[in-house]
């Protein structure tokens, strides 16, 4: 059973693009996020929005190939085969035919999703953003983007088969 499913990474990753599209829109959060970075109109549109846009969605693109070890627990089984389910014992194909589609649901994997959001990005994003002299609203902000777009990476890929 192959639980990588490279369709699902790839719309999860250019998901993510898109949802930073609309949450970092000056009608959404752009422009509260703008001025909790302590960036200018002038400093966002000299940047190269190509290599921006190109290196994100790479980046977004690792983030969604790590996911399903998150939100499908499935893998876990997998891994205790060493990643090679042709070399594990016949019980590991009987918890299969019993469990592989056990908590494959958009909900399921939208939670797992979220709680990666939360106890992973908000964590890391809060740091950075500590020692940065960032503000809680710069901090909320790019977390809450981070727990959404995770939520919605984790369900794709969770129900994806």
């Amino acid at each position: 059973m192959d639980f990588l499913n490279i369709y699902a990474v790839l719309v999860a990753a250019v998901l993510a693009l898109a949802i930073g599209f609309i949450w970092y829109h000056p009608k959404v959060f752009g422009t509260a996020w703008m001025h909790a970075a302590g960036l200018t109109e002038s400093q966002l549109k000299g940047g190269n929005m190509a290599k921006i846009f190109i290196v994100s969605l790479l980046l977004a693109f690792m983030l969604a190939f790590a996911m399903p070890a998150l939100v499908i627990h499935q893998m876990g089984a997998l891994s205790l085969v060493g990643g090679d389910a042709s070399k594990a014992l016949p019980s590991y194909e009987a918890f299969m035919l019993d469990y592989s589609e056990a908590y494959r649901t958009l909900k399921h994997g939208a939670l797992h999703g979220v709680m990666a959001g939360i106890f992973m990005a908000l964590p890391i994003i809060g740091i950075n953003a500590l020692f940065e002299r960032k503000s809680a609203k710069y901090i909320f902000i790019n977390a809450g983007y981070w727990i959404f777009t995770l939520g919605i990476m984790g369900a794709i890929i969770c129900a994806w088969k």
